[in-house]
């Protein structure tokens, strides 16, 4: 059993937490993490309303009794969502557990910490980390360049950021980006961090809401199967090389650079729910990670962190051998 800051403080018994994904983070894959001694995150955003939320943490809690929590993350939009509403309904409902992610986030996390919750807060960069550390989160998430979705504008990869928050920060920290297997977690575990953040991982479970044909792609990918899009926009986000992203790469590297308009119809969220429905890859923009490279496999979330718990067990015990005491003279 791995016993670290992250299992103690939110009492599981694997220090791996599930990514909080725009469409897959619904009720049986939280559930299922959870109940393989994870942590599981309900993604708030994926439901189209605070009720909605209400009902889907209910059904999360008839699943399973082991802790889980709610992922909230703060979006640039022209109609923003209800994101006090949201995390209203959530802790009238009990959830102690929340991930935030996104630009300017202190009202919430005040917000949750008025109201006793554990906030685990998304960062790319060791700046953003210390500002969160300073308006008081319990844990940060260090993601790596590795990472799908937004790794940021620095390009930094996780080998050094992990290194630099061990440097930096008073709190614990948990890494995310290019992990898959307990090669991943003892790593990260090596380099202070308290646990991993996984999440393209856990698209690829039995439990993931995702269509099979999805699922069976990214056992067939390798790490380079994705690409990045918006990076002439200052908004970066790693996704899966298909036709659609392909596109988006094209137009942003026409002369004179591009808009978001030029790429909104092509990029529109509404495309990327649907891939995931009808699984054709093809069909709009979806988040992938490199960690695409080392998942060879769909196992049940059971499965799959009882294998990475028995792997990190014994890298860390194989680990040990490697120091030899020094001869006396």
């Amino acid at each position: 059993m791995i016993t670290t800051a992250l299992t103690k403080l939110l009492g599981i018994r694997v220090p791996v937490v599930q990514g909080g994904m725009q469409w897959v983070g619904k009720p049986p894959l939280p559930a299922a993490v959870s109940n393989a001694g994870g942590l599981g995150l309900i993604t708030a955003l994926t439901q189209p309303n605070p009720e909605a939320l209400r009902t889907a943490i209910r059904e999360t809690r008839v699943a399973t009794d082991k802790p889980f929590g709610v992922n909230l993350t703060i979006l640039p939009s022209i109609n923003p969502p209800d994101y006090e509403g949201f995390a209203r309904v959530a802790v009238e409902e009990g959830v102690k557990i929340f991930e935030t992610a996104g630009n300017n986030p202190g009202k919430l996390i005040e917000f949750f910490k008025l109201h006793g919750c554990i906030v685990i807060h998304k960062c790319t960069t060791i700046r953003h980390a210390k500002s969160a550390e300073r308006l008081g989160v319990d844990v940060v998430s260090i993601d790596g360049f590795e990472c799908a979705g937004h790794p940021g504008e620095e390009d930094i990869g996780g080998l050094v950021l992990l290194a630099r928050a061990a440097q930096e920060l008073k709190i614990p920290y948990i890494a995310s980006g290019g992990i898959g297997d307990g090669r991943g977690l003892a790593a990260c575990l090596a380099l202070g961090a308290a646990g991993v953040n996984m999440g393209t991982r856990f698209m690829c479970t039995v439990e993931s809401p995702i269509h099979q044909n999805i699922k069976e792609k990214i056992v067939a990918s390798t790490e380079y199967d994705t690409t990045h899009i918006f990076r002439t926009l200052n908004n970066t986000s790693r996704v899966f090389k298909n036709v659609v992203s392909q596109q988006v790469v094209a137009i942003e590297r026409r002369p004179g650079g591009a808009k978001f308009e030029d790429v909104r119809d092509l990029v529109a969220g509404a495309r990327g729910r649907i891939v995931f429905e009808n699984g054709d890859p093809d069909y709009g923009i979806w988040t992938a990670g490199l960690v695409l490279g080392l998942i060879k496999d769909i196992p049940t979330c059971e499965e799959l962190l009882s294998r990475i718990e028995r792997e990190t067990e014994e890298i860390i015990g194989g680990m040990a051998k490697l120091v030899k005491a020094k001869a006396k003279l």
